[in-house]
């Protein structure tokens, strides 16, 4: 006589029983609050930062950086004149599981040192040669100029038509290059906040209706999107975690949308930002009259960077740092409007890092580039796109191409940017700031100094490149930072010679 309850029946059910908890388990974390998590930080020692990194694949399928055996992107602290030393190891398995923007996905990986200062060429951040396979290394050495900017860089992988695959699964981390407060000293002794805003994916995830919930994902579309959101954002790899700040107390935060493809725009409820730099560029820097910009909210595109003041709400008044519904334009991606963060009343924290004084002086930069703005493009840039692909000029990205353009080191450079697509694109040149000052012809009131500037549907935005920094020589590229249309195409290589 057969049992009615047999052991694979039984074994069955106690499978389903257990995913039943798991699920559990998941969505009572997605939906807990928990403090905001720091990264591990590295700081240079001798004037030097050695390190060891790995691109290796998580437990749930993920690619991630690896330091100290566990996925996690460590803060990196460096001063002017360091030098940083990163062995790369490439741990990645040699057949993806997941897919690419251009197939075949070979789980190929490097780095890029966004908005530093540095040599395009190799063993610094060259993004066009240093390429590791699967069970290959590379050696970095990036020597920060002793007069490089102070204030909040990032590095990310970047291999062409696998970068976005690798920047949605997270693999980026921050680079804080110190002294920012010689150019605005009342940053001296508040503290200090590194907050690296990431995109998660939730597409065919079993906990998407929990996470969408949890961050309170709104469903009304910003402009004429149609499709459903596909990613949620986390802070330092937490879903909507607590942000502790006294009533009255003023904090300094350094923020950076780490995000593949999507837009932040930040907003603290019932607060404003006093903005001390934007994408590493001490306001100070080239505006030492006006050290600060008071803003409600700051649009990040991907890539970009805030660094700001933020005064903690009275204990009464509970507040959310947000980010606002972002309309990407008739042929966009939904970009809605959910909570990064809750904003805790709560004593000053002594484990809160603070600010030091700084001995450095502030290198200020009085430029007069009114001729430069009054001659016309010495180069435009125009971004389009069909269902084909994502072009620059006409042109998609081949790894075997001229330069298509020159620049001639120790000049500044007035050039045009044109979106003749459907849908915002922002653009971003590797080694370069530049001041973006008129958009559609007409000037934009107090600009600032960027490396990732948004270039609205239908509309040119007039920049001045600054190629004048010697440093700066050999092969690089510019392309649009929604890293999906950079692997697909639009990118281009510049020359600085």
């Amino acid at each position: 006589m057969s049992c009615p309850f047999s052991f694979r029946r039984i074994a069955a059910a106690a499978m389903a029983i257990m995913a039943a908890v798991v699920f559990y388990l998941l969505a009572l974390a997605a939906s807990s609050p928990s403090k905001l998590p720091n990264p591990p930080e590295l700081r240079a020692q001798n004037h030097t930062l050695t390190m060891t990194l790995y691109a290796a694949r998580t437990s749930d399928g993920r690619n991630s950086f690896f330091f100290n055996g566990r996925p996690n992107a460590p803060t990196l602290r460096l001063s002017p004149g360091d030098q940083l030393k990163i062995t790369y190891i490439n741990d990645l398995p040699a057949k993806p599981s997941e897919s690419c923007a251009i197939t075949p996905c070979m789980d190929m990986t490097n780095l890029h040192f966004h908005g530093l200062t540095v040599s395009p060429d190799a063993p610094q951040d060259d993004v066009l040669d240093m390429m590791a396979a699967p069970g290959k290394t590379l050696h970095y050495t990036v020597q920060i100029p002793k007069d490089h900017s102070p204030g909040l860089y990032w590095y990310h992988t970047h291999p062409h038509g696998e970068s976005h695959r690798q920047g949605l699964d997270g693999m980026s981390g921050a680079i804080v290059i110190e002294g920012i407060q010689s150019y605005f000293p009342p940053l001296a002794l508040l503290r200090e906040r590194v907050l690296v805003v990431r995109g998660r994916s939730i597409k065919n995830d079993p906990h998407a209706h929990d996470f969408e919930q949890r961050v309170g994902l709104s469903s009304q579309a910003c402009g004429g999107e149609h499709e459903a959101p596909e990613e949620v954002f986390t802070v330092n790899g937490s879903l909507r975690p607590q942000i502790e700040i006294a009533p009255g107390e003023r904090q300094f935060w350094r923020v950076v949308n780490a995000s593949a493809d999507r837009y932040v725009d930040l907003q603290l409820q019932g607060q404003w930002f006093e903005i001390v730099a934007m994408d590493g560029m001490p306001i100070a820097q080239h505006d030492p009259g006006h050290r600060t910009r008071i803003a409600e909210h700051v649009l990040l595109p991907p890539a970009g960077r805030m660094e700001a003041i933020v005064i903690g709400p009275a204990a009464a008044a509970p507040a959310r740092l947000i980010s606002r519904c972002v309309d990407t334009g008739p042929q966009g991606d939904p970009n809605p409007a959910m909570i990064l963060a809750d904003i805790v009343a709560q004593s000053v924290s002594e484990t809160t890092p603070r600010l030091q004084e700084t001995s450095l002086e502030p290198d200020v930069k009085r430029l007069d580039l009114s001729a430069e703005e009054k001659v016309p493009p010495r180069f435009t840039v125009i971004f389009t796109e069909d269902k084909n692909g994502f072009y620059i000029n006409g042109e998609r990205f081949a790894a075997n191409a001229a330069p298509m353009v020159h620049a001639k080191v120790g000049t500044f450079q007035h050039w045009k940017i044109v979106n003749a697509s459907g849908e915002l694109h922002p653009m971003h040149i590797h080694q370069v700031h530049f001041l973006p000052y008129a958009e559609n012809d007409k000037p934009i009131a107090d600009p600032l100094w960027m490396d990732t500037v948004n270039v609205p549907v239908g509309v040119s935005v007039d920049v001045i490149m600054d190629f004048t920094d010697p440093v700066i020589r050999g092969m690089s590229v510019f392309h649009c930072h929604l890293l999906n249309h950079e692997d697909k195409g639009m990118m281009a290589k510049v020359l600085f010679e």
